[in-house]
């Protein structure tokens, strides 16, 4: 019985030395994967015009094992208007859109976040 255990790199099998190890007929091995299928976000439209006053404030936390998340979040923050003030404080307009909140919820970062209504606009 082979209790050694084989090293694969990019699909195919190396030695220790990571030089790959050939078959007799001069085929590699190739690992098959069962890779986990992307999943993408939904995108959604800014209702927003380019010269809406900017009067909310949004703080978020969200942790680092919800990246593509955090980084979706932020990227829709931008198309909606929104500037960065800190790594994690933006503002813009407000409200944001309904369905908007309801799919942060629908992803498990609708509780990560806060939002502040400002008394003036943001200059």
């Amino acid at each position: 019985m082979n209790s050694k255990k084989k090293l694969f790199y990019k699909g195919i099998e190396v030695n220790s030395f990571g030089i790959p190890v050939f078959l007799r007929n001069n085929k590699s091995r190739i690992k098959k994967e069962n890779r986990k299928r992307t999943f993408y976000h939904l995108t959604f439209i800014s209702p927003f015009k380019k010269d809406s006053s900017k009067n909310l404030i949004v703080m978020y936390d969200i942790p680092h094992y919800q990246k593509k998340e955090r980084d979706w979040f932020r990227r829709h923050l931008i198309k909606f208007g929104y500037i960065m003030i800190q790594k994690s404080v933006w503002v813009g307009p407000s409200p944001l859109p309904k369905d908007f909140l309801d799919y942060l919820k629908e992803i498990k970062i609708g509780n990560s976040f806060k939002t502040f209504k400002l008394a003036k606009p943001y200059a």
